[in-house]
């Protein structure tokens, strides 16, 4: 069956031979003969999304090779396949797809970015883009950005974790940034509805697996690097140099870098495109320095944003806001001003636009207002250790009794931050209510008691430590535990529409059941 985001094609696809695709890449054909007239309107890399006069794109991936499901492909419509060596053996012993070309490459993945946009006629020539990249705040950016390009185009595209949407039409994103065939095929669409303005978060894994070649970007963004993927990535070293990709010619014309770690300081100093820095926090010695900085900020309580100045590379200073809490959501929303005024829209458009942004789903998020019996309940994506460092210091101050904690850890990544998570979570909220995030392929419990382990070394006596076996379980007893007074925030999920446990992926959302758990609450008539 296609996924939502296969189907995500033009109406009205461009069409090229096979034969000029293999002469503008010099790929080497194998299999069937390649009939002059042969034509091809598509490109894709999964199977299962391949639409006849596709061309399939057969990579060498994690735990199979594509070339496995050719045969899936071809009678899916697929007119040829574009493989490598291993890939052509593997085809060569499917009798089933005689006669179709085989295209081989030496490296097929560098390429597919490269071929979508030609086999689409390079639909991103005629858009403003922007791409976002760092470890935290890439989707809060993203969606500041959005609000100001929307002030002077009708229609912009956004692609990034939460979802793929063109104009007001919006599917669930799979992924932080979706494969590069995926992506040029949503810039045609998005191209024959008239948008011209794509603002697109960009993830380390993306930058290392080649899904944004074939796009260049007019401007991107750095928000900082922390802790994250080193089960990918195997240092910080590895992750920072594929965080660095996006800041490189051919990939971007000029980039904007927050520069309050020394990761950002380092890339404005190495990247190989003009770029500018941006200091956020107030009094910080890179401050004095950078382009622009941020020389005062008024963190606001109870869904007021923050306000801030931020001072311009002419010393000119601008009143600004961010309209969600906390010192992280002032340097999101410097940073998008400053991004969005270098994509072309003026300076004081795009601090008004930022400041008055729509609430971005499952980031801080207010589920549930406090009053009337209720606890405040907060949904936030947090799920590094300096994010939940950063969630939990922005809600404090707008907490006037407990603050509680509902969270957990991912399982089949960076095993190391776990301990690590426990350690934040007892030294900084009150009560704590452990439980599962995403455990994939392991026992769950296995990575409780990982987390556990580093709530220990700061609790002991784990006093106000809860465990649940069951997210759904975890929400309902946080809640039963919270006063009007108490401040519950769920991290590690935000947004995310399912929970993958033991492979299989469940349709579940924290926003879903922390209402669920004040509607139960309401009915036994527990509340004021």
């Amino acid at each position: 069956m296609t996924s939502p985001q296969g189907r995500m094609r033009p109406q009205h696809p461009a069409e090229h031979r096979v034969v000029d695709l293999l002469a503008t890449f010099a790929l080497d054909a194998r299999g069937g003969d390649i009939a002059p007239g042969l034509s091809l309107t598509g490109v894709s890399v999964a199977s299962g999304d391949v639409q006849p006069g596709d061309v399939f794109i057969a990579l060498d991936g994690a735990h199979a090779h594509g070339a496995t499901y050719a045969a899936q492909a071809v009678a899916g419509g697929a007119v040829a396949v574009l493989t490598d060596e291993r890939g052509e053996q593997i085809i060569a012993d499917a009798p089933d797809i005689a006669g179709v070309p085989v295209l081989v490459a030496a490296d097929p993945r560098a390429l597919a970015g490269q071929v979508a946009a030609w086999a689409h006629d390079d639909p991103a020539a005629g858009f403003v883009t922007v791409g976002v990249t760092g470890t935290n705040g890439k989707t809060t950016t993203t969606y500041f950005v959005d609000a100001a390009l929307r002030t002077a185009h009708a229609v912009t595209v956004v692609m990034g974790t939460v979802e793929l949407r063109i104009g007001d039409e919006a599917i669930e994103s799979p992924r932080t940034t979706v494969e590069a065939p995926v992506v040029h095929s949503i810039l045609a669409l998005a191209h024959e509805r008239g948008a011209t303005a794509c603002t697109m978060e960009v993830s380390s894994h993306a930058l290392a697996l080649g899904r944004v070649r074939g796009l260049g970007f007019d401007v991107v963004g750095f928000t900082n690097l922390q802790r994250d993927h080193l089960d990918f990535h195997g240092d910080m070293q590895g992750y920072f140099h594929d965080k660095a990709r996006l800041f490189a010619p051919g990939q971007a014309r000029r980039g904007v870098v927050v520069v309050d770690d020394a990761w950002g300081g380092r890339l404005v100093a190495e990247a190989q495109i003009p770029v500018e820095s941006v200091a956020t926090h107030v009094g910080s010695s890179e401050g004095a320095t950078a382009d622009w900085a941020v020389t005062r900020a008024h963190i606001g309580l109870d869904g007021v944003g923050s306000t801030f100045t931020l001072r311009g590379p002419d010393g000119t200073e601008h009143e600004a806001m961010s309209p969600l809490p906390g010192l992280v959501n002032v340097s999101n929303a410097a940073l998008a001003i400053v991004l969005a005024y270098r994509a072309g829209i003026g300076l004081q458009v795009a601090i008004d636009a930022v400041a008055t942004a729509h609430a971005i789903p499952g980031r801080m998020e207010r589920v549930v207002e406090r009053g009337d019996g209720r606890p405040l309940g907060i949904v936030d994506y947090a799920h590094t250790p300096d994010a939940l460092v950063l969630a939990l210091e922005a809600v404090r101050p707008i907490t006037p009794g407990r603050l509680i904690l509902v969270f957990g850890s991912d399982g089949d990544r960076d095993t190391g931050k776990r301990p690590i998570m426990g350690q934040i979570a007892a030294r900084l909220a009150d009560v704590l209510v452990v439980t599962d995030e995403n455990p994939r392929s392991e026992e769950p419990a296995v990575i409780r008691a990982e987390i556990l382990a580093g709530v220990r070394a700061e609790r002991p006596g784990l006093a106000d430590v809860h465990e649940a076996t069951s997210r759904t379980q975890a929400i309902h007893d946080a809640f039963e535990l919270a006063t009007d007074r108490d401040t519950i925030i769920i991290t590690g999920k935000g947004h995310e529409p399912t929970q993958e446990v033991a492979g299989v992926f469940h349709r579940y959302n924290d926003r879903d059941v922390l209402r669920a758990a004040d509607a139960r609450r309401a009915s036994q008539g527990l509340l004021a």
